[in-house]
């Protein structure tokens, strides 16, 4: 619970600063194409997406544990400040008024867009699997990888990147995006729940079968 408390915390002063700069930069409310900002403002918002990602990582070692553990806690970290982000952007400004709507949502290495339903579906996926995992190891019941599911999530992880950056040259040239690319986005999200929902209950029906 105290991990969920921080991570909306977390959120709420990531989505502040955002309200801020679309104050600045929106006052007629945010929309396509971007506004480039100065140079200042651009290294510090680059800076400030890399510190938030240094906090939540700085937390799964605080949290102590296994390696597994500690993805498992950066992951659940991760899913619960990215949905309250969009949540108290929504509560302050009523943005985003649909899950259709587009936003630059990371800035490292390029620009990241996407309409604010695919990376709540990640967050959610995130959320969802790190969960089960955590409650699993709690139960003395962890579920066990094999190189092909690293490999299927390495595979499934580079599609998501892509899916994501796509359009990036949309920023740079102030244009507006019009085609997100599914095509990547939902298999790559199929490729991770398969892989995850498979392992766990094979492994789950092993058990079972074992105390018999």
């Amino acid at each position: 619970m105290g991990l969920i408390v921080f991570s909306a915390a977390m959120a709420f002063l990531e989505s502040a600063v955002v309200i801020y700069l679309r104050k600045l930069y929106y006052p007629c409310g945010f929309s396509f194409p971007i506004v480039i900002v100065d140079g200042l403002v651009a290294v510090t918002e680059v800076a400030r997406e890399l510190a938030t990602l240094i906090m939540l990582v700085a937390v799964s070692f605080l949290a102590g544990g296994c390696g597994r553990r500690k993805f498992a806690v950066f992951f659940l970290a991760f899913g619960v400040w990215d949905l309250f982000y969009y949540f108290w952007l929504w509560l302050f400004l009523g943005w985003p008024s649909s899950l259709l709507l587009w936003d630059v949502l990371f800035l490292i290495p390029v620009p990241w867009l996407g309409p604010v339903l695919a990376p709540c579906l990640v967050s959610l996926t995130m959320i969802l699997i790190s969960a089960h995992t955590l409650w699993r190891q709690e139960r003395k019941a962890s579920v066990v990888f094999k190189s092909i599911d690293f490999l299927l999530a390495g595979v499934a992880t580079i599609a998501l990147f892509l899916s994501f950056t796509w359009n990036f040259r949309i920023v740079l040239n102030e244009e507006v995006p019009t085609s997100f690319p599914w095509f990547l986005f939902l298999p790559a999200l199929g490729i991770i729940w398969g892989a995850y929902l498979c392992r766990a209950l094979s492994q789950g029906r092993t058990r079972e079968r074992s105390k018999e």
